[in-house]
């Protein structure tokens, strides 16, 4: 089950998830059978949905290690749950100049709102990474002082697919007393991941990363820190949903179908895991035999096992992407794909403008098989010996990639 049609192979699951079927069968009466609105408390119908929603944030919270339910706040996904967490936290401080610390590969749903901060008066700083996309968390914790109100840091990059030390950070964070965000809307479900043993206090989900319905997400908000409880001011207004932290209807359906999604994906996590890296070193060895000096960006090891971002030289990705006809890859993020210029991830590790024009981020998924991955690799290492061949040589002498 590819989902892209009977002529594509799709390997581009850091953009988006194929529904599981497992997850349609849960959501389907939902919509038609036994619908309701989950907050209509005069009638047996709106019992019934509001049943279904508090079961869904139930295995929820038990899912992510947090055991309160009530931690559990549904949005319409990691973007939102982003903005909410770091937007939320910083307005409900009240401090006069607080402070943020994030990171440079981040996603543009936490740059973005962190520099919307930034331009009402917020301190910002952003930490470098290394040549390997791990930040270092000595940095973390010589960038929070006294004002410090939250720390973000990704749990898995969307491009690069690198995991950072977040056990490190949670702890030196618990010390100083600083929240600490993660959005791991790549990391739920793919790789350990606990909020109490990471020290994580603020977390973000999106539940088409992980063959969830598309339109649905999380932000897990600890309830208490150092005896103080975690206060976030909302977003928007209107019915005082989810303990005031997010109005709006609930969608009962969709909630459902993400929490079976992320229970199905912890369930199923370690023998995946183990599959799919299984198929991602199949799939670099298949490029690597028709393209012997192929790079690969970020950490090789410390990464998602889905994940393979890889640089050609001599075939960019613009021209390579329009040859795959056949293959949906992508060159980055799909949520900054309208942005031009290359990619902010690839140039904070410090890659060529060369190297980054010839990158490809490769994702592969619960439904790819083997024999796609035969086919994937082979018509990528195809279509980049064409254009090596008909490319112009290099204005840099040495290559021009790094």
């Amino acid at each position: 089950m590819s989902g892209a049609g009977p002529h594509v192979l799709y390997l581009d699951h850091h953009a988006t998830t194929p529904v599981d079927p497992r997850v349609m069968a849960v959501m389907e009466p939902l919509f038609t059978e036994r619908f309701g609105n989950a907050a209509s408390h005069t009638h047996p119908i709106g019992w019934r949905a509001e049943a279904v929603v508090e079961v869904a944030r139930e295995q929820i919270a038990e899912a992510l290690g947090a055991g309160d339910p009530r931690t559990i706040v549904f949005t319409s996904g990691a973007t939102e749950s982003n903005n909410l967490a770091l937007l939320g936290a910083v307005r409900a401080s009240r401090r006069e100049r607080p402070h943020v610390v994030t990171v440079a590969t981040e996603h543009p749903a936490v740059l973005d709102p962190c520099r919307v901060l930034e331009a009402g008066g917020v301190r910002l700083t952003v930490l470098p990474v290394a040549d390997d996309g791990l930040v270092d968390p000595a940095a973390v914790a010589g960038a929070i002082d006294d004002d410090t109100v939250v720390v973000s840091v990704m749990a898995a990059n969307n491009e690069i697919g690198v995991l950072q030390p977040l056990d490190e950070i949670g702890r030196l964070c618990a010390e100083r007393g600083v929240l600490l965000h993660s959005d791991a809307a790549q990391a739920v479900g793919k790789i350990p991941l606990d909020v109490e043993e990471l020290g994580l206090d603020l977390l973000s989900v999106s539940g088409h990363k992980l063959y969830g319905p598309q339109g649905i997400g999380v932000l897990y908000v600890r309830r208490q820190k150092g005896g103080k409880r975690v206060r976030l001011e909302p977003l928007q207004y209107g019915g005082g949903h989810e303990w005031g932290l997010r109005s709006g209807t609930l969608p009962m359906p969709l909630i459902a179908g993400l929490a079976r999604a992320i229970e199905l994906a912890q369930a199923e996590r370690e023998e995946e895991g183990a599959r799919l890296a299984k198929l991602r070193e199949l799939l670099w060895m298949e490029l690597r035999a028709g393209v012997p000096d192929l790079l690969v960006n970020g950490h090789p090891t410390r990464r998602l096992p889905a994940n393979l971002n890889v640089a050609l030289p001599g075939a960019r990705a613009e021209a390579l992407l329009s040859a795959l006809h056949d293959v949906a890859i992508s060159s980055g993020s799909a949520c900054s794909s309208a942005r031009p210029g290359p990619s902010h991830v690839l140039r904070a590790l410090g890659l060529s403008d060369e190297r980054i024009a010839c990158s490809i981020r490769i994702g592969l998924g619960r439904f790819t098989t083997e024999d796609e991955i035969h086919r994937a690799g082979g018509r990528i290492a195809e279509e980049a010996r064409k254009l090596r061949e008909g490319a112009p040589p290099p204005a840099d002498p040495s290559g021009g990639v790094r």
